[in-house]
């Protein structure tokens, strides 16, 4: 058979018939096992978002359109007209928008399965707390929270409540980060030995919240760096049994008046991997690299919403690995709903979030005091 034959598309298919031609009934088969169409995505569950900033405008509500488990069904937010446009755009219906007075009545909706708060980080531990007594899952962004405290209140809640609770750590659901992860596992470049991760930004205006300490919590470490922290342990598939920090601050900047710009901060594993991480304010950073004792791989960018890149290579050849594209926010929400349906726990539960904060606190106790810190 020619390569032409066996080749022949459904639009081929239907050129031909349409013509009068002959087609064998073997390139009708071939035509139609072409065209592969999805299973149904069986029932949703209903999600409710919880802060209608940036990220959930931008990132999250265009991610429901990816989703096969997931539906955005309620709003909860401070700013009801804002709340209305979205609403309209998204098919959420008016009954459903609530604020922040009336949020606990959220547990008398039946359509509100999961609750999503993109909140800041120091609302977070209230209202992921509040939404577990009334009875709903929660998907918490990161960082958790702004204590290690309140993170254990979280974790508590949840289990009190019987209802799920995850840290939106989405990076954990992206297929360039488990690529990076299996080559480390696989030992496919000899014995890891060295991890590089640096992750910032420079951040723009002053007011902002993330650069209000009460709100945030902290600066760069808190908000950017806690990627380069995740990722270090998530590559080693080790926790860090010593920190090592510094901090440093551009003086008389408008923008860090509370909080601090960078930090560098290293790793000290078990295993005898050392891992040496960027966090900042004040400069562009988006790399995970991980060295073996015969070869590296690295993610550059690691941590953008889209075009990551990686590459590999040893000491006399590298070259760029290909990783399917898809919403990280997606993969995440339908990953917790699976673990409702099926009961499981989530692969970044509170723990994880409880584990990245004690780490954080941490690393800016060893910046304070100049000494390394024992975890």
């Amino acid at each position: 058979m020619s390569s032409r034959t066996s080749s022949v598309s459904r639009r081929g298919f239907l050129k031909a018939a349409s013509a009068g031609l002959a087609v064998s009934p073997l390139a009708a088969r071939t035509a139609a096992a072409q065209l592969r169409v999805p299973d149904p995505p069986g029932p949703r569950l209903g999600w409710a978002i919880v802060g209608l900033g940036s990220l959930s405008i931008n990132q999250i509500l265009p991610a429901f359109a990816k989703c096969e488990r997931s539906q955005v069904v309620a709003f909860v937010s401070g700013h009801r007209d804002k709340a209305e446009k979205l609403a309209a755009r998204y098919g959420v219906a008016t009954k459903n928008i609530y604020n922040y007075e009336n949020y606990d009545s959220i547990k008398d909706n039946p359509e509100i399965d999961v609750v999503y708060v993109v909140l800041p980080n120091g609302m977070h531990a209230e209202y992921t707390i509040r939404a577990l007594k009334a009875g709903k899952h929660v998907l918490c962004e990161k960082p958790m929270a702004n204590t290690a405290a309140d993170c254990e209140q979280m974790v508590a809640a949840g289990k009190a409540a019987g209802r799920k609770l995850m840290i939106a750590y989405r990076l954990h659901y992206e297929p360039f980060n488990n690529a990076l992860i299996k080559v480390v596992r696989d030992q496919e470049f000899g014995k890891l030995r060295v991890v590089l991760a640096d992750a910032g930004f420079p951040i723009g205006d002053p007011t902002q919240w993330r650069l209000n300490k009460k709100m945030a919590g902290g600066g760069s470490m808190m908000d950017i760096g806690i990627y380069a922290l995740n990722a270090a342990r998530y590559l080693t598939g080790e926790e860090p049994a010593e920190v090592h920090a510094m901090m440093d601050t551009t003086p008389n900047d408008p923008r860090f008046k509370e909080v601090e710009e960078n930090i560098t901060f290293q790793l000290r594993f078990p295993s005898g991997v050392l891992a040496n991480c960027t966090s900042s304010y004040g400069v562009p950073l988006n790399r995970f690299r991980v060295v073996g004792t015969n070869g590296w791989a690295e993610l550059e960018p690691a941590l953008s919403y889209d075009g990551l890149k990686m590459r590999a290579g040893t000491w006399t050849k590298i070259e760029e690995r290909i990783q399917p594209v898809i919403s990280h926010f997606a993969a995440e929400m339908d990953h917790l709903v699976d673990c409702i349906r099926n009961d499981k726990p989530p692969l970044t539960p509170g723990e994880e979030g409880l584990k990245d904060m004690r780490l954080i606190e941490a690393v800016y106790k060893s910046a304070a005091t100049g000494a390394p810190v024992r975890t």
